[in-house]
């Protein structure tokens, strides 16, 4: 008989260390871009405001 315990908890623990690890990551690659500070907002707004250009070029006369 073959117990699959420890396999399972070192591929559980691995998982939670490569998520873990890909948390920091992605939290240091943002807070590096600037993406948590002051001007965080302001992609959202030009692509809004992008948006709203776009539609007042597309109405039909």
């Amino acid at each position: 008989m073959n117990d699959y315990t420890y396999p399972s908890i070192y591929f559980a623990y691995l998982f939670f260390a490569i998520m873990f690890g890909l948390a920091v990551f992605f939290f240091v690659r943002t807070f590096r871009r600037g993406e948590w500070g002051e001007h965080s907002e302001d992609a959202k707004y030009k692509m809004l405001e992008d948006d709203n250009t776009a539609d007042t070029d597309r109405r039909l006369p």
